[in-house]
């Protein structure tokens, strides 16, 4: 079980998207959950995904800034 950054529930790892911050800083998306690095997990739900950002949860949880890019990265999985 993991928790969603945008509505804060548990739910399996199975049914987030975990996006991954790696030793040299890069943040990316890890849709197999198997990359190395700080991971922090976003429901399948535009909602959560924005409210993810909004609030910027996913940034503190990665000790970093989300760049644009990464985030219509990330929008487009969840809608997929």
């Amino acid at each position: 079980m993991r928790m969603c950054t945008g509505c804060m529930e548990m739910k399996p790892k199975k049914e987030l998207i975990r996006v991954v911050k790696n030793k040299e800083g890069e943040i990316s998306l890890d849709l197999t959950g198997k990359k190395p690095g700080r991971g922090a997990y976003v429901c399948r739900n535009v909602d959560c995904l924005e409210k993810s950002f909004k609030t910027k949860r996913l940034s503190r949880n990665l000790e970093t800034s989300i760049s644009q890019e990464i985030y219509d990265d990330l929008r487009k999985a969840v809608e997929a």
